[in-house]
């Protein structure tokens, strides 16, 4: 580890903002950033966090867009540059994205990238991650959310045949940002009775197991079946959510047709309704899993 890799570590142990697996890619970013100024050409053993100026931020950026990274791979790095400059007290040598020349996004495509768990052998996965599974698939969770669930707390003193939503920890979402989700169907309720079952009152990461070794077995299963980081559960959620509460397909599923001006408001109340339920801020990150009317 380099001088100025052990003081990004030491900022990181200082500051555990956010869910584990956030802290974890921040600190792979960091030591990532040490590695590429030192490839530039800096002298970073010399270099403490606060020495850092526009110009080493500049030179990053240019040797991404070199490498034709991304625009979603550059943002997110400026994401945690922004953090650590934030916690040395400069926040203002990042400049906005297009100051660096960097895109907007292309986040719409209306593709649908949902995955049904219909398609998916789980009779002989593990019971903990097969449970994970049906509650990503039940109530769109993250991959952590579903990992760190712990159906007791979740219940919130409900039973569960009149529980009308689950509550998640700040600890296990994405952003520290806990949120409630609504149980709305018979399905969601089986799911909080088969993890009652297997847990009781504990968590879907078995005892004698750590997140972290968890999370590679996790992965490993997930790869052997094809669904990669699970992701596509939570856009078949969000796509049967918008179903059961428009009556009609989102433009992922049917992309051909014209909605009238009392069905456009009532898409967007209900797209802001399912970007809550999935724990973000901004309902055009719904266009992410539902499509968009306007795009052809």
């Amino acid at each position: 580890m380099n001088n100025l890799e052990y003081h990004f570590m030491q900022i990181c142990h200082r500051n555990c903002d956010g869910s584990f697996a956030t802290q974890s890619n921040r600190r792979e970013m960091l030591s990532l950033f040490s590695r590429e100024l030192k490839e530039i050409g800096y002298k970073i053993n010399n270099l403490k966090p606060h020495d850092l100026k526009g110009r080493h931020v500049n030179a990053l950026v240019k040797k991404w867009q070199s490498e034709n990274k991304s625009i979603g791979t550059i943002k997110n790095r400026m994401s945690v540059l922004r953090w650590l400059f934030e916690k040395i007290g400069k926040s203002e040598v990042v400049k906005e994205n297009s100051v660096y020349g960097i895109e907007n996004r292309q986040y719409v495509t209306n593709q649908n990238k949902s995955i049904s768990l219909n398609d998916l052998d789980l009779s002989k996965v593990d019971p903990f991650i097969a449970q994970s599974l049906r509650l990503q698939d039940a109530f769109g969770l993250r991959r952590e959310e579903s990992m760190k669930f712990q159906p007791a707390y979740a219940l919130d003193g409900q039973t569960i045949e009149n529980a009308k939503y689950i509550r998640l920890k700040s600890s296990w979402t994405k952003g520290g940002r806990a949120r409630t989700i609504p149980i709305f169907s018979e399905k969601q309720r089986q799911e909080l009775r088969n993890a009652l079952t297997l847990v009781q009152n504990g968590s879907l990461i078995p005892s004698l197991k750590t997140y972290k070794s968890h999370l590679s077995s996790f992965e490993a299963v997930t790869h052997q079946l094809g669904v990669g980081r699970t992701h596509g559960l939570r856009h078949c959620y969000a796509q049967d959510r918008y179903f059961f509460l428009m009556n009609i397909p989102c433009p992922a599923v049917d992309e051909h047709r014209k909605l009238s001006i009392q069905e456009k408001e009532k898409d967007r109340i209900v797209r802001l309704q399912i970007s809550e339920e999935l724990g973000h801020s901004r309902i055009n990150i719904t266009s992410i899993y539902l499509g968009s009317w306007s795009k052809k």
